[in-house]
């Protein structure tokens, strides 16, 4: 035996003597030396601590609870139960987990870890780096507080605080949290990445941006393999030529699609078009919107928006060919115009809006029916160009004096022009018939007009009758009050549905509409244990995340000037 061994048997013998004299820590508490190779001390540095060093073949190796250490230089307290590593350290638990860095401090009564200088830690399918790591190996949590950067088969993650979960096999990522992948990248104030699911849990203002889409949301869940999740709090998806906004949003690449719940805004970028409803589904592939629940569809037509609401609305085409269908109980309003029908169908490659099934229109106080009802806009200007009625047309509206009486006008079909989105000229024609009250300029009524003729032209102005124009053959004339009985002042088909009229943007809902029970959205107003979340998913489980009022004013009437053409 060498002088080397016999000294290093000898301060062996005096280090276990000492430790002799010691407390006895509890059983299996203390930290085991497995290969010493070089011992020395040095009380003025290091006191209390024996020093051992690497040697020619291996390097210092210790062992506590499972986790073996070797390092070039180890600094053992044994009466502390603790030591420092030094130079080329490396930890490994089992058969998953080794930790590299360039020193070590480790606590064996505490079993916690500190390591520095270029540490990294890997389980087999995921490295993280960091400039500092600690390890509490009782509760198998590492984490870092100046930054990291973990990578696995799918990600790069980097953050400035994160925490790995050995047990859960989870890394939770805090403050300026971004995630590199060659689809897309995540940030993020707070994420929790499942290493083997590869799921993705975020927190605080979120963004992901991808080469077709941008999600945003302040709470939300993410497959990052798949590129499929959803966001349940301030939720908002730019997906192509849409934005869509709503409680809860969820969405799927590989389909194409996306779906809202509750509170929804769906925005057309391009033809500024805006869908609200508090359920949707978007079609990427199909370039299609499926709104119901309380659904309305919102355009702008010259500083002047049309309301246009459904039990369910469809918006297919491309942008420029956008179709737009209101189906069961259709309904829309704007300022001056308002109607409902059984669905509505607008189309505008041509321009043309279709009222479908008894529908009704209100040009302010004037209520007009017919078999079908179209209005044409202009494809340049997007103004209101014309309206017709085809079948059965039949225009009335309340005297606005006397209050008792009705105004109306009837024919096979109707035709109106309009001029700055206003109402202007109307013609019926083929068999027409009028009843219309006249007055005086001091509002006195003079009589009752009641004509019929082949064609009918009505100028108006400010809403109301300004002019009347009886073409071909009219016959008629104007009766005192008195000398035309009250059953005699109605056309034949007269229906007055005045209590229907739709006076303001609320008034397109009904009492259904109005008293949806909303979805109660998992994570909005509660904390969710996402581990548990997790394991309900990864067992194939399905986690539950799922206007101001404008009053129309009737001008005051005056005597509308009658001309009589062919008589």
């Amino acid at each position: 035996m060498d002088l080397r061994n016999i000294f290093f048997f000898l301060a062996l013998f005096s280090f276990l003597y000492s430790k002799g004299q010691e407390q006895p820590k509890p059983k299996g508490r203390q930290i085991n030396i497995v290969y010493g190779a070089n011992f020395t001390k040095d009380e003025e540095k290091f006191p209390g601590a024996s020093i051992f060093s690497k040697d020619d073949e291996r390097q210092v190796q210790f062992e506590h609870q499972g986790a073996d250490l070797w390092c070039d230089i180890a600094i053992f307290y044994s009466k502390e139960n603790r030591l420092k590593a030094i130079g080329n350290v490396r930890m490994q638990q089992g058969d998953s987990i080794e930790m590299n860095s360039g020193k070590m401090d480790y606590n064996g009564d505490t079993k916690l870890a500190k390591a520095w200088e270029k540490v990294d830690l890997a389980d087999g399918q995921m490295t993280l780096t960091t400039d500092t790591l600690y390890f509490n190996r009782e509760k198998q949590e590492s984490y870092y507080r100046s930054g990291g950067k973990v990578v696995d088969s799918v990600n790069v993650l980097t953050s400035i605080i994160g925490t790995y979960f050995t047990e859960l096999k989870k890394v939770q990522f805090r403050k300026n949290v971004h995630i590199d992948n060659p689809e897309y990248t995540i940030d993020s104030e707070q994420l929790d990445y499942y290493r083997v699911s590869k799921n993705a849990y975020m927190y605080g203002p979120s963004t992901i941006v991808g080469d077709e889409y941008t999600i945003y949301c302040e709470r939300g869940f993410y497959d990052t393999k798949i590129e499929q999740g959803y966001g349940v709090k301030n939720t908002t998806i730019n997906y192509s030529n849409r934005i869509i906004e709503g409680d809860s949003v969820y969405f799927d690449k590989v389909t194409s699609f996306a779906s809202a719940t509750n509170n929804i805004i769906v925005t057309d970028t391009i033809n500024k078009g805006i869908i609200r409803a508090h359920y949707a589904e978007i079609f990427k592939e199909k370039d299609s919107v499926f709104a119901t629940k309380r659904a309305v569809a919102i355009n702008l037509v010259e500083q002047d928006s049309i309301y246009i609401h459904g039990d369910t609305l469809m918006v297919t085409g491309k942008p420029e060919e956008r179709i737009l269908r209101a189906f069961r109980n259709a309904k829309f309003y704007k300022t001056d115009l308002s109607g409902k029908c059984d669905s509505i169908h607008s189309e505008q490659k041509t321009g043309i809006t279709q009222l479908i099934t008894d529908p009704i229109l209100w040009n302010v106080d004037n209520q007009m029916t017919g078999d079908s009802i179209h209005l044409i806009s202009d494809l340049e200007t997007e103004k209101l160009d014309s309206l017709k009625v085809i079948n059965n047309a039949f225009i009335i509206a309340l005297d606005t004096i006397s209050k008792t009486g009705y105004n109306q006008a009837k024919g096979k079909d109707l035709f109106g022009k309009f001029i700055d989105n206003s109402l202007e000229v109307i013609d019926l024609v083929k068999n027409t018939e009028v009843i219309y009250y006249m007055y005086n300029d001091d509002q006195e009524l003079i009589g009752i007009d009641k004509t019929i003729c082949s064609k009918i032209r009505m100028h108006m102005k400010n809403n109301d009758i300004d002019e009347l124009i009886f073409y071909v053959n009219p016959d008629g004339d104007i009766f005192p009050e008195k000398d035309l009985p009250v059953d005699s002042r109605k056309l034949k088909g007269f229906i007055w549905r005045g209590e229907e009229r739709i006076l303001n943007k609320e008034a397109i809902f009904d009492e259904d509409d109005n008293n949806i029970t909303l979805v109660k959205i998992r994570g909005i107003d509660d904390e969710v244990d996402i581990d548990t979340e997790e394991q309900e998913r990864s067992g194939n489980g399905q986690p539950t995340t799922k206007i101001s009022k404008i009053n129309t004013k009737a001008t005051k009437p005056k005597r509308p000037v009658l001309k009589k053409v062919g008589s």
